[in-house]
């Protein structure tokens, strides 16, 4: 018996910057377990250089894994680790900090449009001292579903069924089972997922406006959904949303700026050991 998932909250994005002034449209859910295992995600969206030229220079995490999506825009990865991608229109990276990584993204892009996102996930306790790991996906490796009743169905990570067919993205290494999608609709267009009952779900619209069940997502909100089995996802006009579902991770969480850990004395020591050089030997 098909049990469809509702609205249960929405959430503003707010307005901050990040790395070197890059204005950012925030939603932060640390210490919400209906976010798990989402922790942040960021939507980076501007026509003005100044807005995103800055970048992110180099700067640590551990205890993360962060998948970076762009829809606009061109930027570089480097990290400590001697991994360097290009994250192009259409592509996607994906790091697990895991004990440390250093890393930097820099625009290669001098103008014109960025459109991207960075979604921050958490990792369990088991894997927040494993060694980093980084991949790219270019455009081209994205698994995309397209019809006219679905419209457009861009699987990032992990695996969905929509509207009855089976669809597995190039990201499957995540430390706990989870998908992202990218839906772009036409006026009309209707998607039907199933996803298992307790997962988490949320969904955040970046373009027009979206209606789950009988309740609109306003373009810049982003809705935490009920349990059940399946959700539906129509609209009266162009719109874009991306669509999370996760298995919840229930460890306490302590989030201290790029570390997020499940004891203070672990970011004591986290703090501790980037300050020392730890991150850089390994």
């Amino acid at each position: 018996m098909s049990v469809l998932r509702s609205v249960n909250q929405i959430i503003q994005a707010h307005a901050t910057s990040d790395g070197d002034g890059v204005k950012i449209k925030r939603v932060a859910g640390f210490n919400n377990h209906q976010f798990s295992p989402f922790l942040m995600v960021d939507e980076l969206k501007s026509d003005q250089r100044a807005d995103y030229v800055g970048g992110f220079p180099p700067h640590p995490h551990r205890g993360i894994e962060t998948l970076t999506y762009m829809l606009k825009g061109h930027f570089e990865h480097r990290d400590h680790m001697g991994n360097v991608g290009e994250l192009r229109a259409g592509g996607a990276q994906w790091m697990a900090a895991g004990r440390g990584v250093i890393h930097s993204e820099m625009p290669i892009m001098q103008d014109g449009d960025l459109h991207g996102f960075q979604i921050w996930i958490n990792q369990p306790a088991r894997d927040k001292m494993k060694p980093a790991q980084y991949h790219d996906f270019q455009p081209e490796t994205i698994t995309v579903e397209q019809n006219d009743q679905l419209g457009v169905l861009r699987v990032l990570a992990g695996s969905v069924i929509a509207n009855g067919e089976p669809v597995s993205g190039p990201l499957t290494e995540t430390g706990v089972e989870l998908s992202v999608s990218d839906w772009r609709a036409e006026q009309g267009n209707q998607l039907t997922l199933t996803v298992p009952n307790d997962f988490n779900m949320m969904v955040f619209s970046y373009h027009g406006d979206v209606k789950i069940g009988e309740q609109w997502v306003r373009q810049g909100e982003l809705a935490l959904l009920s349990k059940g089995n399946a959700v539906t996802l129509s609209n009266l006009v162009q719109s874009g949303a991306l669509i999370f579902s996760g298995q919840p991770i229930d460890e306490p969480v302590v989030h201290y700026g790029p570390f997020v850990m499940n004891s203070m004395k672990e970011i004591e020591e986290t703090i501790r050991d980037y300050n020392m050089g730890v991150f850089e030997t390994y």
